[in-house]
């Protein structure tokens, strides 16, 4: 199984276009130790042909062109792309709009939770997505369920989806409600675990969650890697920047530190490699000098930079 980080950012990417913070300021500046990030994806495949790609964020076409593992092979047909299937994690908008960019009639699956495929449902543009060339199936809670291309043949990357705490999209908030609680545990949130035949282990990829709990500390060990929610290096960490007004877990994400952060959570539990993804804008964790960085390093944590790979 090998496994690509193609986008390691939170929504917005690195720099967001319109954040004017210190940080998105050195990555602009080219300040050593601060670099670009596109928003959140995993690229997997177990054959090394098809790939299974997990969120189609809306920096898809930038991350295909930087990895040529996902373009077109020199001897393939006018009309092509590695690309069998896309796993859809939520419905957030930095996970589903890059399905807009594989319209051209091209073939391939969308697996994601019935809650999911029903807010593609409900809005007509996904529609380019003709489905009866591109089929969407329906990704259930299950354990060694087969991704399998347009066509129904097997790529060799099986998941097993998970429900895991989070919150509906942003653009399903019902708006002018302060005291509503947009928090879910039912699938509108999922984590995946990924493995192959011939596989040496399974990586877990999570990019977003809460908070933890003890049954997912367990599921997660002996994990050959695990791509975990990097949102927040603080709860507070965007309203101390000045930048918004949301805690990371109003938002649906857990902080890294802090006695109910992951770095705790996790401690003790067994994996082989632990990395931090979908990055967002203000995490000081960014900036490579910083002491958070060095904290999380210390901890034994990864910070994830798109075209990481991983092989087991």
């Amino acid at each position: 199984m090998r496994i690509k980080i193609i986008g390691s950012a939170a929504g917005g990417g690195f720099p967001q276009w319109n954040c004017n913070y210190r940080l998105s300021r050195a990555a602009r500046d080219g300040v050593a130790g601060v670099h670009s990030r596109t928003q959140s994806s995993i690229a997997a495949t177990a054959n090394k042909t098809d790939w299974v790609l997990f969120n189609a964020s809306p920096d898809i076409r930038q991350q295909i062109a930087q990895t040529p593992d996902l373009q077109p092979a020199d001897n393939s047909s006018l009309r092509s792309t590695p690309i069998a299937a896309v796993v859809l994690s939520n419905a957030d908008v930095d996970h589903v709009s890059g399905l807009l960019s594989l319209r051209e009639r091209q073939p391939f699956a969308i697996y994601a939770t019935a809650q999911v495929l029903g807010t593609l449902e409900a809005n007509s543009i996904f529609n380019v997505l003709d489905p009866e060339i591109v089929p969407r199936r329906v990704l259930p809670p299950m354990d060694g369920l087969s991704i399998r291309d347009a066509d129904g043949k097997e790529t060799g990357v099986v998941v097993d989806a998970f429900p895991v705490p989070g919150k509906i999209a942003l653009y399903l908030e019902q708006r002018g409600d302060p005291s509503a609680s947009f928090s879910s545990d039912t699938g509108e949130t999922i984590g995946v675990r990924i493995t192959g035949a011939g596989s040496s282990g399974a990586a877990f990829y999570i990019p977003g969650c809460a908070r933890l709990y003890p049954s997912l500390r367990t599921r997660v060990a002996n994990a050959a890697c695990l791509l975990f929610d990097g949102t927040v290096y603080t709860d507070d960490e965007m309203i101390a920047a000045g930048v918004g007004s949301k805690t990371g877990a109003r938002m649906g994400h857990i902080a890294m530190s802090g006695e109910a952060g992951s770095i705790a959570g996790f401690a003790g539990v067994k994996i082989g490699r632990r990395i931090f993804v979908h990055i967002n804008n203000t995490n000081p964790v960014l900036d490579e000098n910083s002491a958070e960085h060095a904290a999380v390093k210390a901890a034994g944590w990864e910070i994830a930079m798109d075209g990481m790979e991983m092989e087991f």
